[in-house]
């Protein structure tokens, strides 16, 4: 099972020091981040995408590049890819290259996201919401898998002879997640395609998601990918650690009061009880994780978010360092014990590869467009070619 941590990328106030950094801040603490994730043994890493202040993550692949060059092992990912408003012919190529400067180890959830301006701003239309999520994913699972993709839609220009570059790393795409919290047909998306399936398991009553976890469950067994213990699960969540209970539940209370999400309609003590936000030692963290498995069944992935709502940076650390030695050590060796027979590993690059080619070399698809190319055969135009169109 992976366990890691995610962010949303949020510039905000400190509410007990009043301080708020600057982006250029927020930014250089996220990659430390990332980095000291890693170096506590955890092995995920994901980052959100967001276009509006006060979130600053306006370009994941960018992000990830970048912190795939500092480190070796851990997992980079998203949380999420918006597939509503990105050109899914830019997400294909994109997060292709940063499959190949990761050497395989990433991946990428995408999701419709929550932000309502965000459609108008690159010219969509949010009535569309779950069509155009539903279509662009379509097309990105054709553009990593067929050398050449002929397609036409409702949301884009057609194509024709179309082959996106680079082409995946060992001609194996990433491996996808589709992020959902309340849609079904989304859910019925990621069973349709064997692909992962993740549930932000914050922000609402402890168990909320477990209807639309259950029938992605359903649907990938009907679909033929295994049974429904075998599907791919990932789930989301919030914790905030301290050595004694006591000091997290008090440390952590003026930055729950002042979260406009949750502070100005919830009471502190009956959230920490009824929703699946873990505040408290390490050992309350590791008792509420396990209520985790125990309501939606063996899972693959679970994230925190460990660095949002305005908390230092010594804090946020202070978390990692802990989830690292004290919370996650436990955590594997508990789900290990309780696994059900045949529940697989969440996917990797060399899993995926391997399923695919066993033993063998994987292919690597080498286009060049100077002398046409080896995926397809064709040659482009020439100089004759273009003066017979043109008598």
């Amino acid at each position: 099972m992976q366990f890691g941590i995610f962010t949303v990328g949020d510039v905000t106030r400190d509410a007990v020091s009043g301080h708020t950094p600057s982006e250029a801040e927020r930014i250089r603490d996220s990659v430390a981040i990332a980095v000291k994730a890693e170096e506590v043994g955890l092995d995920v890493f994901a980052l959100g995408e967001h276009h509006n202040p006060p979130f600053y993550p306006s370009s994941p692949t960018t992000f990830l590049a970048h912190v795939a060059a500092l480190t070796q092992r851990i997992v980079l990912s998203t949380s999420v890819t918006l597939m509503t408003t990105n050109d899914p012919v830019k997400l294909a190529e994109d997060y292709a290259m940063l499959q190949h400067l990761a050497g395989g180890r990433m991946d990428l959830m995408v999701g419709r996201g929550n932000t309502v301006p965000v459609y108008p701003w690159f010219g969509k239309d949010i009535r569309q919401g779950v069509a155009l999520a539903l279509e662009n994913y379509n097309l990105l699972h054709r553009l990593w898998r067929e050398d050449v993709v002929d397609w036409e839609g409702d949301f884009r220009t057609p194509l024709q002879g179309f082959t996106s570059t680079p082409r995946p790393l060992d001609d194996v795409p990433p491996f996808v997640w589709h992020g959902s919290i309340r849609t079904p047909e989304i859910a019925e998306q990621a069973a349709y395609y064997g692909n992962g399936f993740f549930a932000n398991n914050i922000l609402a009553p402890n168990f909320h998601f477990k209807p639309l976890v259950d029938l992605y469950r359903r649907r990938f067994a009907h679909y033929g990918h295994g049974t429904p213990e075998q599907a791919i699960v990932g789930l989301g969540g919030h914790a905030f650690i301290a050595r004694r209970s006591q000091d997290a539940v008090d440390t952590y209370r003026p930055y729950f009061e002042a979260s406009p999400v949750s502070g100005n309609s919830h009471a502190y003590d009956g959230y920490r009880r009824d929703t699946p936000m873990s505040v408290g030692s390490p050992q309350e963290v590791i008792d509420k994780t396990m209520t985790f498995r125990e309501g939606f069944g063996d899972y693959q992935r679970q994230l925190w978010n460990v660095d949002g709502g305005g908390l230092p940076i010594e804090v946020v650390m202070e978390q990692i360092e802990l989830l690292g030695s004290e919370v996650v050590p436990v955590l594997r060796k508990e789900m290990a014990n309780n696994r059900g027979v045949g529940v697989p590993d969440a996917p990797t690059h060399a899993s995926l590869v391997t399923a695919k080619y066993g033993d063998t070399a994987p292919r690597q698809p080498r286009p060049n467009a100077n002398v046409g190319d080896n995926l397809t055969g064709a040659v482009p135009y020439q100089s004759d070619d273009l003066a017979d169109g043109a008598a």
